[in-house]
């Protein structure tokens, strides 16, 4: 099986992340218009990316914690002068994943309680029909 074309896997990668900066920037827009907080969340669930994108995006990620900021009335984190984030605000991005994985988690293990459930109910009813075997 071929490794595919390296200029056509960038290509892809970067229209990929195009599209999700678009969905980013009107998902902003939109949560504005209609007066909900803006946050990481926020804008993630409404856009259909990723809070990691997010905060890896050096357009995105500034945008965001200024205008959550502006929404509650307190300064933007601060950065330092590379550009790179703070440790503060390393820790609030790895907990907002770990919280992420969590919930993420925990919603599959429900679904796979229901699916067992399900599984187990049916092989009830199949034990019911079968015929009992002759003494």
């Amino acid at each position: 099986m071929g490794r595919g074309n390296p200029d056509n896997l960038r290509a892809a990668a970067r229209r990929k992340s195009e599209n999700a900066t678009t969905r980013a920037d009107q998902a902003i827009r939109q949560l504005i218009k209609d007066g909900q907080p803006i946050t990481f969340r926020s804008v993630a669930r409404t856009a259909g990316c990723s809070i990691d994108f997010l905060y890896s995006s050096s357009d995105l990620r500034p945008r965001i914690e200024h205008l959550r900021a502006q929404q509650q009335g307190t300064p933007p984190p601060a950065r330092q002068a590379s550009g790179q984030p703070t440790e503060n605000s390393l820790v609030r991005t790895l907990t907002a994943q770990l919280n992420e994985l969590r919930q993420r988690h925990h919603r599959e293990t429900q679904e796979l309680r229901a699916a067992l459930a399900a599984a187990q109910g049916e092989i009830l009813a199949l034990n019911r029909q079968r015929p009992e075997p002759p003494n």
